[in-house]
């Protein structure tokens, strides 16, 4: 199919500055634009395989908007119902193209998870309350870690020069599942391969992966109903861990500021031509 087997591509500008070879997965090359992609086939391949998706169902989930335009178009291909919650602090490009991709939108207030007016949560009433419906699940269900540790991982691996097994992987993540699936092939391959996550201001991430605990700075003064700290990075950082996070093997954390990813991006456009979003760059 069309999902996967995106080429990695040397980064010109960063290799000649750092002395390295620096490559990137181009995941923008998928159908819906992103490595989500490989999930939502993932997660609706896998419910049909249990019996849980039928024609005419629907697929449901809570979604800052990348996964959510991935199960638009899969559910769309495969003759399903696509109903989204988003909060309504994401670009509204994405809720705009989502409607486009026949998916009923719903953006909602964000607040905490543990608030039953949370998207996810909202997301998994909804599919609970629905007749023939599926809740998505992304942030728990292993069929997200699969995915990457089934297609990507194992791409990386096919496509680095000479086969060998990259000395470090670097990301983000928002559910955990790709750099899980990712870090868990890599490390099979190369024991010592290094696994980085870079997090966003009040993630709590940064912590797990440097110090085991999962906690931020700025949560000292919340309560529990109140949301975490803002960025602008969309898609990636999280105050609690997922199923999926688990699953990861990282060595270590890097902290990322909203203005360090902004500056990457335009560095990106203006020295290589590629146009990427805050969470990419």
């Amino acid at each position: 199919g069309l999902i996967g087997e995106t080429p990695l591509l040397r980064l010109a500008s960063l290799s000649e500055a750092t002395g390295c070879t620096i490559l990137a997965k181009a995941e923008f090359l998928n159908p819906g634009g992103s490595s989500k992609d490989r999930v939502a086939r993932e997660i609706v391949l896998d419910a049909e395989a249990r019996g849980d998706l039928a024609p005419g169902g629907t697929v449901v989930e809570g979604t800052s908007g990348s996964t959510g335009i991935s199960l638009a178009l899969i559910a769309r291909a495969r003759g399903y119902k696509c109903v989204i919650f988003m909060p309504d602090d994401q670009a509204k490009e994405k809720s705009d193209l989502l409607a486009r991709f026949g998916a009923d939108v719903r953006r909602v207030k964000n607040v905490s998870i543990v608030n039953a007016q949370h998207y996810v949560r909202l997301a998994e009433a909804e599919a609970r309350a629905r007749p023939g419906a599926v809740f998505a699940n992304q942030f728990e269900t292993l069929s997200n870690f699969r995915a990457h540790y089934r297609t990507t991982g194992p791409e990386i691996l096919r496509q680095c020069p000479g086969g060998a097994a990259p000395d470090a992987f670097v990301m983000g993540s928002g559910t955990g599942g790709t750099i899980a699936g990712v870090s868990r092939r890599l490390k099979e391959a190369r024991a010592d391969a290094r696994v980085f996550l870079v997090d966003p201001p009040g993630s709590s991430l940064l912590n797990r992966a440097r110090y085991g605990t999962a906690f931020a700075p700025e949560q000292a003064e919340q309560r529990l109903r109140r949301h975490r700290y803002d960025t602008i990075i969309e898609g990636v950082g999280l105050d609690r861990l997922t199923a999926n996070y688990r699953e990861a093997v990282v060595d270590d954390g890097l902290a990322c500021t909203d203005q360090e990813a902004v500056d990457m991006s335009r560095w990106l456009l203006q020295r290589d031509g590629l146009f990427l979003g805050s969470s990419a760059a």
